[in-house]
């Protein structure tokens, strides 16, 4: 059994697929590149390691799919304007904030949960650690503490002063759109085709697939059978289903490569799963990884490195919140 996120039968939460097994990956003991380095709360806040372990492995015992929720939530801030917390403001009379943006809402959550380690982190170091130090953070404990591969995370971004709302459906990928659209959204953030299929996800509608694909009346043919099936079952084609959950694949409580495995076996479920499969590039990265897990381990994590360090606002830029949810 294995770890996956949920979506909603209407909308497909960010597909982000991890590791089985703790891994290493090998990366120098150091960074300084953009103002960010490993031990930038060494001397001012030397228990934050403790204290975001701590509060992950409560909310993770209180609830398994909160892993990948907080993976989830981190990229669904870097890609948008960077990673600078953005995803974690609240709406205000100056800005719709990113939460309820179409793409995250009912798809990113695990706001409290950041909340909750940014309350006890300011009790043992205030006005120190920024929220977007503390998601980046918290996205990896996740990952290790559910068998996922291990990857250091640099520190001292600062969070941002302001949200756009217009600027997630601009900026995170969808999966109706070409893989070559898809990859040119992470190729402006720094990122290039392999982080695209090792952070493969998006999110919009899916039932078309199961019922009406490309507006045949009829399901996608390239779904295998048993798996349309059971997908039908669990979101028939009615309004009434749009609430419902189902898992995006059979592992439920841990990271695996089960995502690429299901894709080589015709049982992906968002078109752009299809697209990987058909490009010789990415197809040729889909099968390696479906079969080597350790490849997949190890792109993953250099990934994540490169993922946590888009667009960082660093020095006299922006500010640490004293709360994630609002601007100083």
């Amino acid at each position: 059994m294995g770890y996956t996120n949920y979506f909603l039968c209407v909308t497909i939460s960010l597909f982000l697929t991890l590791s089985s097994l703790h891994l290493v990956a090998p990366f120098p003991a150091a960074a300084s590149g953009g103002g960010l380095d490993y031990s930038y709360y060494d001397q001012t806040c030397p228990r934050l390691a403790m204290i975001i372990r701590y509060s992950v492995w409560s909310a993770f015992k209180n609830e398994s799919r909160i892993a990948a929720s907080l993976l989830r939530l981190h990229f669904h801030d870097c890609l948008v304007n960077g990673c600078e917390g953005s995803i974690l403001l609240d709406d205000t009379i100056d800005f719709k904030g990113e939460k309820n943006a179409p793409a995250n809402r009912n798809s990113a959550r695990g706001y409290e949960v950041i909340d909750s380690i940014k309350a006890e982190v300011e009790k043992a170091c205030p006005s120190t650690v920024s929220c977007t130090d503390i998601l980046a953070l918290a996205a990896r404990e996740a990952v290790v503490m559910t068998g996922g591969p291990y990857w250091p995370v640099s520190l001292g971004r600062r969070d941002g002063l302001t949200a756009n709302q217009a600027a997630v459906a601009q900026e995170l990928p969808s999966p109706i759109e070409s893989l070559d659209d898809i990859t040119a959204k992470f190729t402006s953030k720094g990122l290039d085709v392999k982080d695209v299929v090792v952070l493969s996800g998006s999110f919009l509608h899916f039932t078309r697939r199961l019922f009406n694909f490309k507006n045949t009346g009829k399901p996608d043919p390239a779904l295998e059978s048993s798996a349309l099936t059971s997908l039908q079952g669990m979101c028939p084609n009615k309004d009434a289903s749009n609430a419902n959950l189902a898992p995006l694949d059979s592992t439920t409580t841990r990271f695996d490569n089960s995502y690429y495995t299901n894709i080589v076996n015709n049982a992906g479920l968002l078109d752009s799963d299809q697209a990987l499969l058909m490009n010789p590039t990415t197809g040729e990265m889909v099968r390696s990884y479906s079969s080597n897990p350790y490849q997949f381990y190890s792109d993953f994590a250099a990934s994540m490195v490169k993922l946590s360090s888009v667009g960082v606002l660093t020095g006299k830029n922006g500010e640490i919140r004293k709360k994630c949810g609002s601007v100083n």
